[in-house]
């Protein structure tokens, strides 16, 4: 694999996810620095040594301050920098300096203060986004600044949902049968899926158990990475083989077909020919 590409690639996602998240002006590193836009190598480590002989940063617009780094440069990467405590709070949002003025405006015509449009949603929601529309602003400006107005300052990523396979299952010896097991689905086939269960080998739901109802494809029932629970149906350690299931044991108990006959009397699911009905018929006749 070339080496260039794949260092090139890594630092596009880098900074894309630097970028989309922001940072800490008053903690990030040099080299994390480096990866926001508009900021180079000397002026990340101008950033880094201002804040160190000065102490933390106060404002975005402190960041004029620093060596080297110019008006376009702060245009670039003042909307990522964030500034947590900051005097005025949106120094601490994706709100872009240039777009102060449009939320100092919401809170001019709100009667109110721009901390009172963060903290309050009732605000927020009689703010009409047409009144702020102009030609350096539009539609779609405003209403991201609405939106950030929701949540300043908070990681914009999704929570990560934790996960633990079930304690004092290590191995496939502590596995038996009809235990019940959170597991991570692994790869997807024609004929079922794998899911680790944490003993270090994948077992097979197979097709035919991943739900209670007939599944022509598995892809419509799970996907990779899918937390799921399933059911242990057997074990073969000899061969290295686990056999799951997916199936509501309950759901498949309700789908039984009930009868009305004594207790103990054969139940048979196959539907009557001409022949046996006119026998049961003669049956009730005669009885």
């Amino acid at each position: 694999m070339n080496q260039n590409r794949l260092k090139d690639s890594l630092d596009n996602v880098v900074q894309s996810c630097v970028n989309y998240v922001g940072v800490d002006v008053n903690t990030a590193s040099k080299h994390l620095l480096t990866y926001v836009s508009g900021l180079t190598a000397t002026t990340a480590k101008n950033i880094v040594e201002y804040r160190s002989k000065n102490g933390a940063f106060k404002s975005r617009n402190e960041l004029l301050k620093v060596s080297m780094l110019g008006p376009k440069a702060y245009e670039q990467c003042a909307g990522f920098l964030r500034i947590p405590g900051a005097e005025n709070p949106l120094d601490n949002s994706a709100v872009h300096p240039e777009s102060y003025s449009i939320v100092e405006e919401m809170a001019r015509k709100m009667n109110c203060s721009v901390n009172d449009i963060i903290a309050k949603p009732d605000i927020r929601k009689q703010i009409n986004a047409r009144d702020f529309i102009s030609e350096t602003a539009g539609s779609y400006t405003i209403d991201d600044i609405l939106k950030e107005l929701e949540k300043p300052g908070r990681d914009p990523r999704d929570v990560i949902e934790e996960f633990r396979f079930a304690e004092g299952i290590a191995t496939m010896d502590d596995l038996k049968p009809g235990m019940k097991l959170p597991g991570i689905v692994t790869n997807i086939t024609n004929f079922g899926a794998f899911v680790d269960v944490g003993v270090k080998q994948d077992g097979l739901v197979h097709v035919s158990h991943l739900a209670n109802k007939y599944v022509s494809d598995p892809n419509e029932v799970v996907k990779l990475n899918q937390k799921v629970m399933v059911t242990v149906v057997e074990v073969d350690a000899s061969r290295k083989r686990i056999a799951l299931s997916m199936k509501d044991e309950n759901k498949a108990a309700d789908q039984r077909p009930r009868t009305n006959m004594p207790k103990g009397t054969p139940v048979s699911n196959k539907p009557k020919n001409n022949f046996q009905s006119s026998l049961d018929a003669l049956r009730k006749k005669f009885n």
